[in-house]
């Protein structure tokens, strides 16, 4: 048997909001797009940088924004478990992600890992690649906020 990851879908309640947050504050990057009248919804697929050239050629692993244009409820998202991204510095990221207003709901405090949500709620781990990072402030002593 043959397997292979292809993409996670998650449904989203703005197109301009998303694309801000996974792209402009997360650093995603739009691979295609595509809408369908008949189905009455817009699909968006990311791909992280460094997958980006492969994901026109052999279908890297992809986020698929999935946009319902008959408004829907989507709820806090928390049945979904969440997405996990790689970062090279864990401190870095969450730091210029709070400049670009978005909420550390569970900090990196162990120099490891960190939880933000999308403007959907969708949850969002954020991982440092390689070993951990000395505990540093303000990040050590900072609390949760929110869920995630």
């Amino acid at each position: 048997m043959s397997l292979r990851y292809l993409h996670t879908m998650v449904r989203i309640s703005n197109i301009e909001e998303s694309l801000d947050f996974y792209c402009n504050k997360l650093g995603m990057q739009e691979v295609r797009r595509m809408e369908s009248e008949a189905g009455r919804f817009t699909l968006i697929f990311l791909a992280a940088p460094s997958d980006k050239a492969r994901a026109a050629s052999d279908n890297a692993p992809l986020l698929e924004l999935t946009f319902n244009w008959d408004p829907e409820n989507y709820g806090e998202g928390r049945n979904f478990g969440h997405l996990a991204f790689e970062v090279d510095d864990i401190y870095d990221t969450c730091d210029r992600l709070m400049k670009a207003g978005v909420t550390i709901n569970r900090p990196p405090r162990d120099g490891r890992m960190a939880f933000i949500r999308s403007p959907d709620n969708i949850s969002v781990e954020l991982l440092q690649k390689g070993a951990a990072h000395a505990k540093r402030e303000p990040w050590a002593s900072m609390p949760n906020t929110g869920k995630w």
